[in-house]
């Protein structure tokens, strides 16, 4: 989307804060109406990679009949997450299809084909307070609980760190700063005290005494609805804060909550704070509370296109293609296809893709929408700098990426960047700034692991040398002990 010439005016005058953007953020038409519930359909197909960190491992086969609830695939590694059955069904297919994943390839996929809602018997808790924070922690992890703010992060390690740094205050991230998406507002307005039981339960698990809840201020009826949940806990606060993209961003919410920056390169944890999203803490009320693993979650559907924008509860493993027919379909053919929020969001090459855990929204936008402009010669007007939430020198970078020098990028912040996008919004020339940043982190993370590979070669080529070398010597060793036996033994044959 680009800004109309009055907004980005606007922006450029707006000194309050120097950060951000106003963009238009068209959240009314889908948050204005309940949550809905999707039905069941006929097939589902749930990527083994959902999360941050190594893919999940299937423990089912094909042909295999399963229960909702039921364990798919286990955690693949120490940051991983296990993924569950959303319904009752058999196991079609076990191999690639497309995914909503950054690097555009197939994925291995698990093909449910529905027969029914049975589910297993979920382990029901009446005092969840009454457990260990280690026994909350271990529940949390089994239940497959990521981060649904759209990082996907495993949300047990995060827990686990934030026990081992000692962190005294927990932020709780109910901006949803992305335009159009509003599942967040709607989890807070319907269901406050869920969330606010899910959040009680974060701080316990990682001890903290202190709790802030930011929610933006262009969502009034969820900022009251979580206050009033939270009236009866002194230690928990919940503020409204200025509704200014991204205002949404971790760290940013935490700047402005507490007043603290994060040094460049530390994690929040190191300064005693930790932020999670209002749709986590209502995954990890779930979860603890009543058994649950995640296999639902709310997702937005939207977009000029689409001709009832509303949010729907949706099994995780459904074609996108699903969510938008029961939106009542397209009105025309979009533009743009994006499954998350249009500044951060992955854009799409159908609907043809399955929801995931960390999808919150899928959005069919117009061309009027995405007001799609040529790049023009930059005239150095320094926007792009004064809307960084992070104070980085987007064009410096961008230059640099655009020669190739990605180490001088990685100097200027290239690390530090948020790829919110703001700067590409701002940007009069319309150049895609975020879109070098993407693609240099991307090309530094490759070259990486390029790096670690040549290095793992190496050392592996070096250590069979020594190996080599070590048996060799082993050998003659062992040639000249019997050499010298057996010459031990001539002389002795003599002596006698």
């Amino acid at each position: 989307m680009r800004v109309p010439l009055i907004d980005r005016l606007f922006d450029l005058l707006d000194r309050a804060a120097h950060w951000g953007v106003h963009p238009d953020y068209r959240k009314e038409p889908a948050a204005s109406r309940l949550i809905g519930k999707l039905p069941l359909p006929p097939m589902l197909y749930l990527p083994l990679v959902q999360h941050a960190g190594a893919p999940a491992r299937a423990i089912v086969k094909v042909g295999d009949a399963v229960l909702a609830g039921q364990l798919l695939a286990e955690a693949g590694g120490t940051i991983s997450a296990p993924i569950h059955a959303p319904a009752a069904g058999v196991v079609e297919a076990i191999g690639p299809l497309p995914a909503p994943h950054p690097s555009g390839l197939a994925v291995e996929t698990i093909t449910l084909r529905v027969t029914g809602s049975e589910h297993i018997d979920y382990a029901v808790c009446n005092d969840p307070f009454a457990l260990t924070p280690e026994e909350l922690a271990r529940r949390v992890e089994a239940a497959g609980v990521v981060g649904m703010g759209g990082a996907t992060f495993p949300s047990a390690p995060k827990l686990h760190l934030g026990r081992r740094m000692a962190v005294h205050t927990l932020v709780i991230n109910g901006g949803e700063c992305e335009p159009y998406l509003s599942c967040d507002d709607r989890l807070m307005q319907e269901r406050a005290d869920g969330v606010l039981e899910g959040v009680r339960l974060i701080a316990t698990m990682i001890g903290a005494g202190r709790i802030l809840i930011g929610i933006e201020d262009n969502k009034p009826i969820a900022c009251k609805a979580m206050q009033q949940a939270a009236e009866h806990f002194p230690n928990i606060s919940v503020q409204s804060v200025p509704t200014r993209y991204p205002m949404g961003s971790g760290e940013q919410l935490m700047t402005w909550l507490t007043g603290q920056e994060l040094p460049a390169g530390a994690r929040m944890a190191s300064i005693g704070v930790l932020v999670h999203n209002v749709g986590t803490a209502y995954a990890v009320h779930r979860a603890i509370r009543f058994g649950e693993p995640l296999t639902h979650r709310i997702v937005t559907v939207a977009g000029n296109a689409v001709r009832q924008p509303r949010n729907l509860e949706v099994p995780i493993g459904t074609p996108a293609s699903a969510l938008v027919e029961f939106c009542g379909g397209l009105t025309e053919e979009p533009l743009r296809l994006v499954m998350g929020g249009p500044m951060m969001g992955l854009a799409l090459p159908s609907l043809d893709v399955p929801v995931i855990k960390g999808s919150s929204g899928v959005l069919a936008l117009t061309a009027a929408e995405c007001n799609e402009t040529e790049e023009e010669d930059c005239i150095r007007c320094g926007s792009c700098a004064h809307v960084c939430p992070l104070h980085l020198l987007p064009l410096d970078m961008a230059a640099s990426v655009r020669a190739g020098d990605l180490e001088g990028a990685a100097k200027l912040g290239l690390e530090d960047c948020l790829t919110c996008g703001a700067c590409s919004y701002i940007c009069p020339a319309h150049l895609p700034l975020s879109h070098y940043f993407d693609f240099a982190k991307g090309e530094r993370w490759a070259n990486e692991q390029s790096q670690r590979q040549t290095d793992m070669i190496r050392e592996m080529t070096e250590a069979k040398r020594e190996r080599l070398a070590r048996e060799a010597a082993e050998r003659r060793a062992e040639l000249m002990r019997r050499k010298a036996e057996a010459d031990a033994a001539k002389q002795k044959e003599k002596t006698l």
